[in-house]
């Protein structure tokens, strides 16, 4: 299934254990409904009574009685805690940039419900119910993408996220943007007064690195799908050479996405024909013979981000955390499942490999355009000079992949200490949770040119293949007509593949993560 494919979803069951990773792709980028299971409301009740007893006690308890971060040292008299709960929401409320996209922001919506579900937050029952019914009701906080440290949680985005539960900040509701007190009455919600350690529960966590990660990942596995059966069809049509995808050669060096990888292009390429060896080329470069090797290797190079991601998205990350029932005067721990660490190294491993996958592209888009020694015109067009083809669109390319380059830096290295030198070693998750998305972003456009070269040199050299290869070639051409004689506007043959590649529809054959959960 493509990242565009709307289907119709069960409702998800919000329990704080059991969500899945395509359940959050469901809410966020095809309407799924969610509701608050049954099984989560015990141990939330008990997690609050534990918050109001600390309260009713006077006792000094980090987050329930006293300041925040660097003033954790002044404690809040009873009778100010509902302004120290909006307080704290709006005086955080301090992201900058461009809104978060509306899937991103729908994915926070479940995923902080869903930690706070878990019951070791303290926050009522119905402040998840709110939570679930925004996304229910289609009711987007807009939250600015910048802003984030990813440790204390996302506390700049999250909370953005939060202010419309208590009637302030903005929304997108039906397409227009208004004040979140006008989208609710819409709705015919209500805002609450937020209670002691609510506001606290809201923003520590790291929903949105997750969001962003989890949409990522998602792409990143059927992208890489994509790429395969795109280098696949680059293979066919420029008569490469079959020999680098035996297997008793992976079978030598048995990695699982290499083996899995070179399984499929034996497949796909079955009864094509090579050119014949010259003297000038007796071995195909690396980014055709190599294929099993990089794709394969991002395969397994992806593997550990949804393993983080699949613990992520069920874990509490609030703090402290509340142990119901536990007899320990300790039963509320402060601690710091709020840093945004393992999300961030997982973005920053991820984002690595899946921009390898537009730097072996890039390469046989350049073969593609430059392949005289293959019976193909320069540039793909059939009168080189008065047309330019598609030599602009590899110039786009290789611009992705440069810039690539620079966003695969990875953020988990730095660190600015804040809060009074407290909070002392931050993540920067979310920058790399945000250039991992971008990542993936440029990767898909980079495919779209090869594919779109691909289905270009087929027709030039009438080396159209059959079966599930001609599937995606015919996909194109159904899309995008062949490039004649005369030059045409390139960022619209280019937008058009992209859209196939994004509805899934490149997809010659199933490989690895791609298949088995797209």
């Amino acid at each position: 299934m493509g990242r565009n494919a709307m289907t119709a979803s069960a409702t998800i069951s919000v329990d704080g254990r059991t969500l899945r990773l395509v359940d959050v792709e469901a809410a966020a980028r095809h309407g799924a409904k969610a509701r608050l299971a049954d099984s989560a409301l015990a141990p939330m009740a008990a997690s609050r009574r534990t918050v109001e007893e600390i309260v009713e006690q006077h006792r000094v308890v980090y987050g329930v009685t006293t300041g925040f971060g660097s003033l954790s040292n002044r404690t809040v008299p009873q009778e100010l805690a509902a302004i120290l709960q909006a307080n704290l929401l709006r005086s955080h409320a301090a992201g900058a940039g461009d809104p978060l996209p509306t899937e991103v922001v729908r994915s926070a919506l479940l995923l902080r419900a869903n930690s706070l579900a878990a019951g070791y937050s303290g926050v009522r029952a119905e402040l998840v119910e709110l939570l679930i019914a925004c996304l229910n009701s289609g009711m987007h906080p807009v939250v600015p993408c910048q802003g984030s440290l990813g440790a204390s949680g996302d506390l700049a985005p999250l909370a953005h996220l939060a202010l419309p539960l208590i009637g302030e900040g903005r929304v997108e509701l039906d397409g227009v943007v208004m004040p979140a007190a006008e989208a609710m009455a819409k709705r015919g919600l209500a805002p609450l007064t937020l209670e002691p350690k609510e506001a606290l529960a809201l923003i520590n966590g790291a929903q949105i690195i997750a969001s962003l990660a989890t949409l990522a990942l998602l792409d990143s596995e059927r992208l890489t799908a994509s790429a395969t059966s795109i280098g696949a069809l680059s293979l066919a049509v420029l008569g490469a050479r079959h020999a680098p995808f035996d297997e008793r050669i992976h079978q030598a060096r048995p990695h699982p996405g290499q083996l899995a990888v070179a399984g499929v292009i034996r497949g796909l390429l079955e009864g094509v024909p090579e050119l014949p060896l010259t003297s000038g080329r007796i071995q195909d470069p690396y980014s055709l013979r190599c294929i099993p090797q990089i794709h394969g290797g991002v395969l397994d190079a992806l593997k550990p981000t949804r393993a983080t991601l699949e613990i992520e998205i069920n874990a509490a990350t609030d703090n402290p955390l509340i142990f119901a029932g536990d007899v320990d005067e300790e039963a509320v721990l402060s601690g710091g499942n709020f840093h945004g660490h393992p999300l961030a190294l997982a973005c920053d491993a991820a984002k690595t490999a899946v921009a390898s996958l537009g730097t072996i592209s890039e390469r046989r888009i350049n073969i593609l355009v430059d392949g005289e020694d293959r019976g193909l015109p320069p540039c793909l067009v059939a009168e080189p000079g008065v047309n330019s083809g598609y030599m602009i669109a590899h110039y786009m390319s290789a611009g992705l992949v440069s810039e690539n380059r620079v966003l695969a830096h990875p953020s988990s290295v730095d660190s600015i200490p804040v809060s009074g030198g407290i909070e002392d070693v931050n993540t920067m998750g979310a920058t790399a949770a945000r250039h991992y998305r971008q990542i993936v972003a440029n990767v898909e456009t980079v495919l779209a040119v090869e594919a779109l070269c691909a289905a270009q040199a087929a027709d030039l050299t009438a080396r159209i293949p059959k079966g599930a290869l001609g599937d995606i070639y015919a996909a194109i051409r159904e899309r995008v007509p062949f490039l004649e004689r005369d030059d045409r506007v390139a960022s619209d043959d280019i937008a058009a593949v992209l859209s196939l590649l994004r509805e899934g529809k490149l997809i010659a054959a199933p490989i690895g993560e791609g298949a088995q959960h797209g």
